[in-house]
């Protein structure tokens, strides 16, 4: 294993089974994640863009074992997650956090928010009583929530402090990998600006790796330093964010980026066209996934699957057409 990588992924795959009938046979498969490789280095945000149902979010919590993988291999600091016991795995899970989309619905209504971050500590036997109190006190603090919301609940919050709370949450055991799925997409653009600067402000204080999972491409590129993008549950396009925005290679990815708006409305720009609706992860098409929805599709994208091939250094794209020589 390389030792400048803190999280790899080898070939991960998460299928779904499709049952029906009385006896719940099982017919066929939802491909979530078919076949996925990368790898992410400390203190790296690794931003994950791409449609919705494209696989992303199912990447994330299989990277934490929160839904197990079908096949493939993760490594964390070296050590192969999918080989460990459930206790063994319980004592990595300080060291990989999530932090959920909704910020409502991930904490639990009947707990104060002293006790919903004050859970991990307990749970992993990091602090208890005064020790913990402190903690969590601390935690808000850093996270610009006021103290006096230790006795209070989620309720009683508005959208961005409830995102606030969740990210202390993920702190509290001082993890050095956080799982950042659709983090912002619940909130007010003003509040959007709050969180992500508070997500670096935090990577900068405490050397933490990010997955930053989201469909905005706009935040993607104001918080990541490399870039994937999915499509149908593979990777299609993987560069540093600077060149992904002004270089990409993937005919999908030029047209995700010529979808998003201009800051300037008395600005135009020619945007792509993608034709039809996104094949069904069931039954994908054969050869080049995305064939059926490119303008560019010729006969051999779709008998022969493109690989993900690195075009320029640290580039890599998984395309037929790309007029670029390979390195």
């Amino acid at each position: 294993m390389d030792n400048n990588q803190l999280l790899v992924a080898k070939n991960l795959k998460k299928y779904f089974p499709v049952r029906t009938g009385l006896f719940s046979r099982t017919v066929a498969a939802v491909r979530a994640v078919d076949g996925v490789s990368f790898s992410i280095k400390p203190s790296e945000t690794f931003g994950l863009v791409g449609e919705s149902g494209c696989g992303k979010s199912t990447l994330g919590r299989v990277l934490l074992r929160l839904i197990e993988p079908t096949a493939g291999e993760i490594y964390f600091e070296g050590q192969n997650l999918v080989e460990l016991k459930s206790e063994e795995m319980r004592r990595m899970r300080k060291q990989m956090q999530i932090i959920f989309q909704d910020p409502y619905s991930s904490l639990n209504p009947r707990m104060t928010i002293g006790s919903i971050i004050g859970e991990a500590l307990t749970i992993h036997r990091l602090a208890q009583g005064k020790a913990k109190k402190d903690r969590v006190l601390k935690l808000l603090d850093e996270v610009g929530v006021h103290p006096e919301a230790y006795n209070r609940y989620p309720h009683e919050f508005s959208g961005g402090q409830r995102q606030r709370i969740g990210i202390a949450r993920a702190l509290a055991c001082e993890p050095r990998f956080i799982v950042c799925d659709e983090p912002v997409s619940a909130l007010d653009v003003s509040i959007q600006a709050q969180i992500l600067n508070l997500f670096l402000e935090l990577q900068a204080r405490h050397q933490i790796a990010y997955l930053f999972i989201s469909h905005d491409l706009r935040v993607v590129e104001h918080i990541a330093d490399r870039v994937a993008v999915m499509y149908l549950g593979k990777i299609v396009e993987l560069a540093s964010a600077g060149d992904l925005y002004t270089n990409p290679l993937h005919p999908y990815t030029k047209i995700l980026l010529s979808s998003v708006p201009l800051p300037d409305p008395g600005l135009k720009k020619k945007r792509a066209i993608i034709l039809g609706d996104v094949p069904s992860p069931i039954t994908p098409p054969p050869g080049c996934q995305f064939n059926p929805r490119c303008k560019h599709c010729g006969e051999n994208c779709k008998t022969r699957e493109p690989e993900l091939i690195e075009y320029q250094p640290g580039h890599f794209a998984a395309c037929h057409f790309i007029p670029v020589q390979r390195i």
